[in-house]
């Protein structure tokens, strides 16, 4: 396959609002050891780009300093070591940057076929979050069929990966959600209960059912819902933390935390080691998989813009007016 020379990609000028997300030409990026090269047909927006767009989260070494951490496309180049995969192959795979480009590289490792129900487009709005919800919520929060799990930010692409895991997993969820619409599109995906944190005290709530508390607690706002979230266990409950879109300090008494015997715990993705990213793949394709084969779970898609609209993407994200993911179109 004849590969051009250079590609469409869209850089962060400087750190900023959106308008420092800017349209620009660069070399094709090459393999490394085992990566591949990937044609990119569309590329999932998160929180983290985000951040990193603000000058607050900025690549690891060796990482592509353009945003983006999950895309889907077709494989058009790998590395020598590489044998997992082929030229041709269409996959969706998690990347610790240059997600916003035609072509970005990932480890091998840290790819994924892409289902035979999904298109590609909807491809690129899975691994970001099926990799963070089923790490945190089931490998870290170790949640068990059964149980009752409290997600915050139900509508968000993470949360609306996280209610749908859960149910497949036969767990009770309850979420919380800023306004009645968003609340109702988690129902809709199969939320339990879910509770307008404009208009109610969640603690209040979650206490008030017949069965108080809940077992897990997925966590991205922190802040003031530290010590309220500790109030919402259960004994031998577990509260896992993705982020603090609220701060990261808080004052908490202890006591609760022995008295019931809680874990807290929670983790980032981005820096960890291709090893372990691909573990988590590992675990994916093994899980979650086949959930979507069977219907259980597909990607909630807000909308769907071009690359060169990435600035927009961001304002939206940032007013926390979508409900599940937005994805760019590349090719």
């Amino acid at each position: 396959m004849s590969l051009p020379e250079t590609m469409r990609c869209v850089e962060i000028l400087e750190p900023g609002g959106p308008e420092v997300l800017t349209p620009a030409e660069r070399p094709l990026p090459t393999p490394d050891q085992n990566q591949v090269l990937i044609k990119v047909v569309a590329a999932g927006v998160n929180r983290p780009d985000v951040i990193q767009r603000l000058g607050q989260y900025p690549p690891p070494p060796g990482a592509s300093d353009l945003p983006g951490l999950e895309v889907a496309g077709e494989i058009v180049a790998t590395d020598d070591n590489v044998s997992s995969w082929s030229v041709g192959d269409n996959v969706c795979a998690l990347l610790t940057g240059g997600g916003y480009a035609e072509y970005a590289t990932a480890d091998a490792g840290s790819c994924l076929s892409v289902p035979d129900n999904l298109s590609l487009v909807e491809a690129a709005a899975l691994p970001e979050t099926a990799f963070t919800v089923w790490h945190n919520v089931f490998q870290r929060g170790q949640l068990k069929s059964g149980e009752r799990i409290l997600i915050h930010g139900g509508s968000s692409g993470i949360g609306s990966t996280a209610i749908q895991l859960a149910r497949a997993h036969q767990c009770e969820v309850i979420v919380t959600a800023g306004s009645e619409e968003k609340c109702a599109a988690c129902q809709e995906l199969g939320a339990d209960l879910a509770i307008n944190y404009s208009k109610e005290d969640f603690v209040e709530v979650v206490r008030g059912q017949p069965e108080k508390g809940v077992d897990v607690i997925l966590d991205m706002v922190g802040g003031d819902y530290i010590a309220k979230n500790i109030k919402c266990l259960r004994p031998d409950g577990r509260l896992v933390f993705i982020a603090f879109l609220g701060g990261s300090k808080t004052y908490i008494d202890f006591m609760s935390l022995m008295l019931k015997r809680l874990t807290i715990t929670g983790s980032t993705l981005r820096t960890r080691s291709d090893a372990v990213k691909a573990d988590i793949a590992s675990e994916v394709r093994r899980n979650v998989w086949p959930w979507i084969k069977k219907g259980l779970y597909r990607p909630t898609i807000d909308r769907v813009l071009p690359l060169d609209e990435a600035a927009e993407a961001h304002r939206i994200m940032e007013k926390s007016s979508h409900i599940g993911k937005i994805v760019l179109q590349v090719s």
